[in-house]
């Protein structure tokens, strides 16, 4: 059974076979120009079609960190009714080791604001996987009204994931030094340091700001 468009291409095919031979070459210039016209109609509505898997981005290693050269992150933010879901699946790092998930301001130091999402788990290959639940697009802001200590409407469209122990990247030749380096970024605040982020977007343009509320 043919749809709307097959059906239209064979009217103007038989058209072309019949009506050229009656009304002569200007006929057959039309009926070619408007089959033309479906078909090119019918490419540029399949083009358009919004895809349902929603917005897919790369985390990349955070510049400067010299190991785990593989090191990387597919993320994936599917929009809800009400929320978001956020799916990241990290490969290329330290196996059965531990890292913390935040949503921050800008990608690299200082970092700005910073929400802390989950804690990320690899396996016996150096891959993990965890799925959030929150608003990830373009309105994720953070805001304090507290004149004590305010902080203006702030939005934070970056992804960083931090080591969760500062023992392992020193122990992995991540940074240089002679004692390790301890960061804020885990339920503790005694993390190692940032090993990807998503500075392969602009700092004024996270990947949030590429989803649409």
């Amino acid at each position: 059974m043919f749809g709307p468009i097959s059906s239209i291409s064979l009217y103007f095919a038989k058209l072309s076979k019949t009506t050229v031979m009656r009304a002569g070459p200007t006929a057959g210039i039309l009926a070619a120009a408007a089959a033309l016209a479906v078909s090119l109609g019918a490419h540029s509505a399949s083009a358009a079609r919004p895809s349902s898997g929603g917005f897919t981005f790369r985390m990349v290693r955070t510049p400067g960190v010299t190991c785990l050269p593989h090191a990387g992150a597919s993320v994936r933010i599917t929009r809800g009714a009400l929320n978001d879901t956020m799916t990241v699946k990290v490969h290329g790092l330290p196996k059965g080791t531990g890292f913390d998930l935040f949503v921050i301001q800008t990608p690299n130091k200082p970092f700005g604001v910073a929400w802390y999402q989950t804690d990320v788990k690899t396996d016996s290959h150096g891959d993990g996987t965890a799925t959030v639940r929150g608003i990830f697009n373009v309105e994720t802001f953070t805001v304090d009204v507290d004149p004590a200590h305010a902080v203006a409407p702030t939005h934070q469209y970056h992804l960083g994931l931090w080591f969760n122990s500062p023992a392992k990247p020193f122990n992995l030749g991540c940074e240089k030094g002679a004692v390790p380096i301890v960061t804020p970024f885990n339920g503790a605040q005694h993390a190692g340091i940032q090993i990807l982020n998503t500075s392969n977007f602009a700092v004024n343009r996270g990947p949030l700001a590429h989803v649409k509320a």
